[in-house]
């Protein structure tokens, strides 16, 4: 009998979890890879295996798919049949087993999350090992069954609460869960931090398991459901017909002077600041958007920058430029043109104008106040009398904010960069951004009066 060890690669910014399987032969097996494969490399280089297969539960909206680089270094890829993918892969259906050599892998078809859908369980001989649940089971959650298009939303739902009832729940209870999606994800509906469950704790714990039939979850689910990057809409086409390769090698961010960056934004580039957002605030290049490169980079990068431009780069010698790349590669950016040499310092020494916005500190900001955080989170508490606007409706929309207004989020990010999207457009903006969040001004708010 063969022992498969599961090691889980992370990826905090986008919420989700890629494994590692070790088959117990020398061979391992990759189950939703992200996008740059030297993680995995790595992993499977110090356990001293090779991966052998890449497999894929669905055809993934909030990330670009790793298989492709994996399969360039002799992995062979799974993935469902019905997913239609355009480059070699093992397509499997309902109840097809791939040998692993004392595992089997079975796929079980599971569509909600997505209609091509497949779950993929684990036996050691006839015993079952671990479930690798994609987006359909999550931790005390499941995935969202939104993101193919509004008219099948309700449909998938109910696909899902079948997939769950019928296939997912019926395993025994002590089976280890192993979700793609988690805490942080917005392909999930709310989820806590933790990322490995079982069967029976999602049935003791799980609040959407607890609707009383079909109807009932159906409702709970789509009700729960907020907001998601405009780049969903078009990975899942992205990762059918398979991403471009660019290997697990250094990645060379080509450095460009300041006449070169004119030339690109004369001809449509958009410049994207990645300093933090003290350094963004202190100067920048009027018209450039604040995106501080940070674990949600990526996400932030998809949901304000258009696709089909090339990109510019501003960021300091102290920050990580292959991480930056990543980062934009990973939820499918590829006209990456490169960064500013001498960054905003080189803008100046050629004569050039910066702009700057005002950080205001939460113990002493004045309103008005725009809070730019997600629903969820502005349900959850915010400062009395402020006026809710999602980052993503502000970045994709026309409106115009009052001059003076203090733009706040959780911490500061977000908020420097809505400031950013609203002076692209609206130059004479004049905005201020809050350091912090509603916590932090309801601290100054103590403190003030104590002092009093």
């Amino acid at each position: 009998m063969a022992r498969a060890g599961i090691d889980a690669l992370v990826d905090e910014g986008l919420g989700n979890s890629s494994y590692l399987v070790d088959l117990g032969d020398g061979r391992a097996l990759a189950l939703d890879p992200s996008r740059h494969p030297a993680g995995y490399l790595q992993c499977a280089d110090e356990r001293g295996l090779r991966i052998a297969y890449t497999v894929e539960t669905h055809l993934h909206a909030d990330f670009v798919s790793g298989s492709r680089e994996l399969a360039a270094l002799g992995a062979e890829v799974v993935a469902p049949r019905s997913a239609g993918l355009e480059y070699p892969a093992r397509g499997l259906d309902h109840g097809d087993e791939v040998d692993l050599g004392g595992l089997t892998l079975r796929a079980l078809a599971t569509p909600g999350h997505t209609p091509e859908h497949l779950s993929y369980l684990l036996l050691d001989g006839d015993e079952p090992t671990a479930l690798f649940s994609g987006g359909s089971l999550l931790v005390g959650a499941v995935a969202r069954t939104d993101l193919i298009n509004e008219s099948r939303t309700e449909h998938l739902a109910r696909d899902l609460w079948r997939s769950l009832h019928r296939t997912i729940l019926t395993l025994p209870d002590d089976l280890a869960v192993y979700p793609t999606h988690g805490a942080g994800s917005f392909c999930s509906a709310p989820a806590d931090g933790e990322r490995v469950t079982t069967i029976g704790r999602e049935k003791a714990h799980n609040p959407l398991l607890a609707a009383v039939d079909e109807d009932a979850f159906v409702k709970l689910l789509l009700d729960g459901l907020g907001t998601y990057p405009p780049y969903f809409l078009r990975l899942r086409e992205v990762n059918r017909r398979g991403p471009l390769v660019h290997g697990a090698g250094p990645v060379n961010l080509a450095l460009l002077d300041v006449s070169h960056v004119d030339s690109l934004v004369r001809n449509g580039a958009w410049i994207i600041d990645a300093r933090p957002i003290d350094r963004y605030a202190a100067g920048h290049i009027p018209g450039s958007i604040s995106i501080a490169l940070r674990d949600v980079f990526a996400t932030w990068l998809g949901w304000l920058a258009p696709d089909d431009v090339p990109l510019v780069f501003v960021v300091d010698d102290d920050q990580d430029h292959d991480l930056l790349v990543r980062e934009a590669r990973k939820v499918g950016y590829e006209r990456i043109a490169g960064a500013l040499s001498g960054g905003v310092g080189a803008w100046q020494t050629a004569g050039r104008r910066v702009s700057r916005i005002d950080l205001v500190d939460a113990s002493v900001a004045t309103g008005p106040f725009i809070d730019v955080r997600q629903e969820s989170e502005f349900a959850a508490g915010h400062i009395p009398g402020a006026r809710h606007i999602e980052l993503g409706a502000i970045a994709h929309g026309t409106i115009p904010l009052p001059s003076g207004t203090t733009v706040m989020c959780g911490h500061g990010e977000r908020a420097m960069s809505a400031a950013s999207v609203v002076e692209r457009r609206q130059h004479d903006a004049n905005l201020r951004v809050l350091v912090g969040g509603p916590d932090d001004w309801a601290a100054g708010r103590s403190s003030s009066l104590e002092r009093a």
